[in-house]
């Protein structure tokens, strides 16, 4: 079997009624996955037709991720319709954009429960299921997590406090899952899409004319996923990708800039006003532990009008 075959596996997506989740739903049942579909209403239906129409097998399963029991339901309707369970892509998300001034706790609870809460909801019943499977299998297992975190953790967009927030907490949580599952054959990814989708349709130039697949296309993010969830994949684990258009960028951890260190062993106020003053004094306001250079790898041409 080619190493980047899907063919016997079963993987969960969630938020897979459209936009990127679709695209990905889509893309592991073309290299042979079969799929749960998750969405909150009836366009998980459509898209498992849309499966099932093309030669693949899928079953759809409504609801809201931010609901902890959720997760339990999912992996359930995997085991009963295809026997187990290989793939998690955690997709489903929400907006709620507001300057911190003006943001509402409705607006916060919104974002982080359907974000963080809900890829926690569904790797945590995924792992009970894998770390069983081993158990009884006495080996490890295939087992593939797929986050979606987003630049916005790397940047902390100014109007998306919430959305930033989540979204670090998903690469954490994402470095966590790999780190406890892979003694049982699991690796944990996050990637950081950019796609042209209903969410982002007022963040992007519109696409050029043209009988070519658009450079923002969510195809593009889906194909990635498609090799990390493969056998090929095995050896990326709890690795975060920035991933759009012809471009798969992997980031680097965070690196110590500078130390400052007491010199009678404790600091007083004085001293770190000494030490950490002349350090800062004149530095360029942008330079902060935000990432903004990532910006810089766009080779998409599409002009980001959020920006």
């Amino acid at each position: 079997m080619d190493s980047t075959d899907l063919t016997g596996r079963t993987a969960i997506v969630t938020g897979a009624g459209a936009g990127l989740g679709r695209a990905e739903a889509l893309a592991l049942a073309a290299r042979g996955a079969s799929v749960v579909v998750n969405d909150m209403n009836d366009a998980a239906d459509a898209v498992v037709r849309e499966i099932e129409a093309a030669g693949g097998r899928a079953v759809a399963v409504k609801g809201d991720v931010g609901d902890w029991s959720l997760g339990e339901v999912l992996v359930n309707a995997a085991v009963d319709a295809f026997g187990g369970l290989d793939i998690l892509v955690n997709n489903a998300g929400v907006v709620r954009d507001a300057m911190l001034f003006n943001l509402t706790e409705r607006q916060w609870d919104d974002v982080i429960r359907v974000h963080l809460k809900g890829h926690a909801s569904v790797s945590r019943t995924a792992a009970a299921h894998w770390r069983t499977a081993s158990k009884a299998r006495g080996g490890p297992v295939h087992g593939r997590v797929i986050n979606t975190a987003s630049e916005a953790f790397l940047f902390g967009g100014a109007g998306q406090s919430n959305y930033a927030a989540a979204k670090a907490g998903i690469v954490a949580l994402t470095l966590s899952t790999g780190r406890g599952l892979s003694r049982y054959g699991v690796t944990a990814n996050a990637i950081c899409p950019r796609a042209r989708t209903a969410m982002t349709s007022n963040v992007f130039a519109e696409a050029a004319d043209g009988d070519g697949l658009d450079i923002l296309a969510p195809e593009r993010v889906a194909a990635f996923v498609s090799y990390l969830a493969s056998p090929a994949s095995a050896e990326i684990d709890c690795q975060v990708f920035v991933v759009y258009g012809d471009m798969v960028a992997l980031m680097a951890a965070p690196t110590v800039e500078a130390t400052f260190t007491a010199g009678s062993g404790t600091f007083t106020v004085e001293e770190l006003d000494a030490r950490l003053g002349p350090y800062f004094s004149g530095r360029p306001r942008e330079r902060t532990y935000s990432a903004r250079s990532i910006a810089e790898l766009d080779t998409t041409g599409v002009e980001n009008i959020a920006r």
